[in-house]
């Protein structure tokens, strides 16, 4: 098995809403939870899923790839997706994404050498009053992120790590 006991009663847990014959409707709900724990969905993770939900592969990896919220290729420790769409790139989006940049010293889908941030593109959020807007590891919304508040954000991530 390759996820923890606790990843897989999580993912039991997700299986459960839905009626038994329709268990692979858990599909994302169980990718999300297998790369919370493993950090991106690998391969393996895939087939894992996979075969616990009684999918074949290649269903499980469409939906991987289909939702850019699941990293289908290893990432830092820290993800840091910035809205550059309309509404937040005429708020600042793009400077401070073009910010983000300079200061980690990478493109976007890159991670900084000491392997702790990755810099995404991300489409809309669905804050865009509060633009520019920036999503830190898919779970932590940080609005209003001009160049200061970026900067304390990373050195916090930085001081975490």
């Amino acid at each position: 098995m390759l996820l923890s006991e606790q990843a897989y009663r999580d993912i039991d847990r997700e299986i459960a809403k839905y009626p038994a014959d329709q268990k692979q409707s858990a599909v994302m709900a169980a990718l999300t939870i297998a790369q919370g724990e493993q950090g991106w969905v690998s391969p393996d993770v895939i087939r894992d899923v996979a075969a616990y939900l009684g999918m074949p592969p290649v269903a499980v990896q469409e939906v991987a790839t289909f939702y850019n919220m699941y990293n289908t290729k290893p990432v830092g420790r820290y993800t840091l997706t910035i809205c550059t769409n309309l509404p937040c790139a005429l708020q600042g989006g793009t400077q401070a994404a073009e910010h983000l940049k300079r200061t980690l010293g990478i493109d976007f889908h890159e991670t900084t050498p000491d392997g702790l941030f990755t810099l995404i593109e991300g489409e809309c959020m669905g804050a865009c009053g509060d633009a520019p807007v920036m999503l830190a590891n898919g779970k932590h919304m940080c609005c209003r992120m001009q160049p200061e508040k970026i900067d304390a954000l990373i050195g916090e991530l930085k001081e975490s790590a």
